[in-house]
């Protein structure tokens, strides 16, 4: 399955029908900005995420772009339940990409 950026998935998401939906998830959000780079995190992390991660990967996917974007560039706090060591991996991930 192709991705925005181009970049491969780690080989164990394609074995893990759930990892390849969130993937999946991760890469067609809908808004481009947010395709790149949850999909290039997916595509990077996912076959390291322990299950809890994942749950707290898929409750990050329930939130809308605008949302999402607005926190992950600082435009507005993100809520306390949802700063959480994934989604400050994220973060870290913008900033070093």
């Amino acid at each position: 399955m192709a991705n925005p950026s181009g970049i491969a998935a780690a080989p164990g998401v394609a074995d893990d029908p759930r990892r390849k939906r969130i993937l999946y998830r991760c890469q067609h959000r809908g808004m481009k900005e947010m395709d790149i780079l949850l999909g290039n995190f997916a595509a990077a992390h996912l076959d390291s995420l322990s299950e809890a991660e994942l749950e707290t990967l898929e409750r990050l996917m329930d939130v809308p772009d605008q949302d999402l974007f607005s926190w992950m560039i600082g435009r507005v706090p993100v809520p306390a339940n949802f700063d959480t060591p994934v989604y400050r991996a994220i973060v870290d991930f913008k900033q070093r990409g």
